[in-house]
C-alpha cells in the first residue's frame, strides 16, 4: 500500500474511560481507551458503562466514527448496546464501524438489535487480521496479535510522518520570495524562478518527522508480536494485571504483571508505559504494581478512571 502524503497534526489526546480488570469496582470501570484526534474519536474496548464515562469526561460522543474491539471477552464489549442506544437517542445518523477479530460481525448484530432495538444510524463490524492496517486520513490503525485466552488483537495507531523543518533563511539565499512559494516547497514542490533556476525541496526542508504513535495492548501476555508492535511509541498501554507474586495465575489466565508489561516497554523503547487492566485486588492501593513497574522501566505509572493525556511531539 502506497504511503500517504505527509501532513501536520495537532491534539492527540488519550482519556481513560476504563481501567479494571474483568471484575468492576466502585472506583473502576470495565475497560475502554478513547483517542481523541483533531476532532476524531476512535474507542479502543468498550465496556459497561462507557457512554456515562464519555459524559463524566466531557469527551462528547457526536465525533466517534470507529470502535475497535480487542476480543470476545465481556467486559471489553459489554458497553456497546448502551453506547449504540445512547447515540440513538441523541438523533445520531452518521455510521459507526465497530472493528475486532474474526466473528465481530456477528456480535455487532447481535448487540445493536438487543431487545428489538432500531438505531438511527447504521453500525457495521469489520473484521481485521494481525498485521492488517486501516488507513485514515493522517494515520493508520494497525492491528497485531496478542496472547490471550480467546482471539485477540492489539491496536496501534501510528501517524503519518510530518514534513521536515523549512530552513526560511536559505529558501530567501536561494532567491525563493517569501509567500505561496514556500508553501509549494513544504509541500514537496519544486518551485522555479523567474530567469530559470529551480529551487529543490530537499535544499530548503529538513527530513520527515515522525509522528507519534499509541498502542492499545488489550488483554495479552508479553510476547515478540507486542514488543514489534511497539517500537519506539510515545505510549504503550498494556495489560497490567497482576503483581509478580501472582505471576502463576497470570500465565494460567494470560494476562501479564506489572514488571512483565514493563520489560515489554523497555525491549520496545517506548516513551512512556501506562499500566491498565488492574485486578481488583490494586483497587485501593495500586503501588505495589507502580513499584514493580518503576523498578524495571522508570517512565510507567498506572491508568485512573478519567484520566487524560496529551501526546506531544517528539523534536526530531
Amino acid at each position: 500500500m502506497p504511503e500517504a502524503p505527509a501532513i501536520t497534526h495537532g491534539v492527540l489526546k488519550v482519556t481513560f474511560l476504563g481501567t479494571s480488570g474483568a471484575t468492576p469496582s466502585p472506583n473502576r470501570n470495565p475497560s475502554a481507551v478513547l483517542v481523541s484526534r483533531e476532532g476524531e474519536l476512535l474507542l479502543f474496548d468498550c465496556g459497561e458503562g462507557t457512554q456515562q464515562q464519555m459524559m463524566r469526561a466531557k469527551t462528547g460522543m457526536r465525533a466517534l466514527t470507529t470502535l475497535f474491539i480487542t476480543h470476545f471477552h465481556g467486559d471489553h464489549f459489554l458497553g456497546i448496546p448502551g453506547l449504540v442506544q445512547t447515540l440513538s437517542f441523541h438523533g445520531r445518523t452518521e455510521p459507526l464501524e465497530i472493528i475486532g477479530p474474526r466473528g465481530i460481525e456477528k456480535l455487532v448484530e447481535t448487540l445493536v438489535t438487543l431487545g428489538g432495538f432500531r438505531g438511527t444510524f447504521p453500525v457495521t463490524g469489520r473484521e481485521m487480521q494481525p498485521e492488517e492496517a486501516l488507513r485514515r486520513d493522517g494515520y493508520l490503525v494497525r492491528a497485531f496479535k496478542t496472547e490471550h485466552s480467546t482471539r485477540s488483537l492489539g491496536v496501534a495507531l501510528e501517524e503519518n510522518p510530518r514534513p521536515g523543518r523549512f530552513n526560511k533563511p536559505r529558501a530567501l539565499e536561494l532567491g525563493v520570495p517569501e509567500g505561496p512559494l514556500f508553501g509549494r516547497l513544504q509541500r514537496g514542490q519544486p518551485v522555479t524562478l523567474p530567469g530559470g533556476p529551480t529551487v529543490k525541496p530537499e535544499e530548503v526542508v529538513g527530513p520527515p518527522r515522525p509522528g507519534r504513535k499509541v498502542v492499545y495492548t488489550g488483554d495479552t501476555r508479553p510476547c515478540e508480536s507486542v514488543v514489534e508492535a511497539s517500537r519506539g511509541a510515545d505510549l504503550l498501554i498494556h495489560d497490567g494485571t497482576l503483581a509478580s507474586d501472582e505471576a502463576e495465575w497470570a500465565r494460567e489466565a494470560k494476562h501479564s504483571t506489572a514488571s512483565e508489561a514493563a520489560e515489554v516497554a523497555k525491549r520496545a523503547g517506548v516513551r512512556q508505559l501506562i499500566l491498565t487492566h488492574l485486578s481488583t485486588r490494586y483497587t485501593e492501593d495500586p503501588t505495589p504494581l507502580l513499584r514493580e513497574a518503576k523498578a524495571v522501566f522508570e517512565n510507567s505509572c498506572i491508568a485512573e478512571e478519567l484520566m487524560a493525556l496529551e501526546i506531544p511531539f517528539r523534536d526530531s
